[in-house]
């Protein structure tokens, strides 16, 4: 009932924006040379005949491009009102109409290219404990959504370069796949992982998404939890693996878990001369796990903000301690990925796609 009640609110919104882009495309000057207005209106509507379609085939998508254009086209118009108010010039409709489309269209072929094009970040992190070897590698993967921006065997391709950066450790922190996931592409995507040459493995833990919030989806966590032991993945929910006699993983289940442990719990019976990394898929625990002296922790979930600002406005609101990059607090490192992929929306604006390769090394 809730997802038909957000169905039908989202239909609702979506409509009122079309007759809006109508209305605004309506007034512009050169249709106001036809005397016969339900012909101007009819030309009017050409925007909204192609909308509907694409309403469709990919309703979600296509009402954030409609609410952004609605949106650049209430601040066209408020700054074509100032700009009158100052210089007593008056902007046709048809010129800021013009600029807002051509404005909207350019905002959104760059956001596509930048969910689509997926680069690898380097970070260097230098410790004063002893790692047991001049540099310690790792490949982190988050929020690849297989199946929205890439398919299994596009990750598969991702897993090749990743294999050629002769990682230590690969390291996949939550939201591998989501509702939108087939089980086609998660058995391909998995065997993609399976193909990672690392020294000392590779590693799993759960995001909000990986469960699934839905019933639809063919196939369920026992299945995804198969394919990726079936290809040497290893899952930690909760745990701690001592990858070496100086340096410990963490993994944590995610923060919708309720009864998931706390990162004092996890890591009072540590060594804490060795050097701890800490997988946690949501970045907000950061007092925490500062406080708990854990060296290094690697986080997803925000996407990086997906669009500017609501990254920084999430982060200033406390929904997350961070959204993107490198945070240094106290003796701990964060870093947050901004994901292979994405949640249903095809678009990124104000940040990449990525997956990050971070060297460890001795100061």
């Amino acid at each position: 009932m809730i997802f038909l009640g957000s169905m039908l609110l989202l239909c609702i919104l979506a409509l009122i924006m079309v007759l809006f882009v109508t209305k605004k495309i309506y007034l512009f000057e050169i249709l106001g040379k036809i005397k016969n207005k339900y012909i101007r209106y009819i030309i009017a509507c050409i925007p909204a005949l192609i909308i509907m379609p694409m309403l469709w085939i990919n309703y979600f998508n296509t009402i954030i491009v409609l609410f952004t254009l609605v949106v650049f086209w209430i601040i066209g118009d408020l700054i074509c009102l100032l700009i009158k108010k100052i210089t007593k010039k008056v902007i046709k409709n048809i010129t800021r109409g013009t600029i807002i489309l051509l404005f909207t269209t350019i905002y959104f072929v760059i956001g596509f290219y930048l969910a689509h094009n997926v680069v690898e970040t380097k970070y260097t992190i230098e410790t004063n404990k002893n790692i047991g070897m001049e540099q310690f590698r790792i490949a982190q993967i988050s929020d690849s959504h297989i199946g929205s921006t890439m398919d299994g065997k596009q990750f598969s391709k991702y897993m090749d370069r990743i294999n050629n950066t002769n990682p230590d450790i690969v390291v996949i922190t939550g939201d591998y796949v989501d509702d939108d996931t087939s089980f086609y592409d998660m058995r391909i995507a998995s065997e993609g992982l399976g193909k990672l040459k690392t020294k000392y493995g590779v590693y799993f833990i759960y995001g909000n998404h990986d469960k699934g919030y839905f019933d639809y989806r063919d196939f369920d966590d026992n299945d995804l939890r198969k394919e990726l032991q079936k290809n040497n993945v290893i899952i930690l929910e909760d745990e701690v693996v001592e990858l070496t006699d100086k340096i410990y993983l963490i993994g944590r289940q995610d923060k919708t878990v309720k009864d998931r442990k706390s990162i004092q719990k996890l890591v009072e019976n540590l060594d804490k001369n060795k050097y701890m990394i800490d997988l946690n898929h949501q970045p907000n625990d950061y007092k925490n796990e500062e406080q708990a002296g854990v060296d290094l922790v690697l986080s997803g979930h925000t996407h990086g903000g997906q669009f500017f600002p609501l990254g920084q406005i999430g982060t200033l609101l406390g929904f997350n301690d961070g959204y993107y990059g490198l945070e240094k607090r106290g003796n701990t490192n964060f870093i947050i990925n901004s994901g292979l992929g994405d949640w249903t929306i095809k678009f990124k604006i104000g940040t990449i796609s990525e997956y990050t390769i971070i060297d460890i090394v001795k100061k």
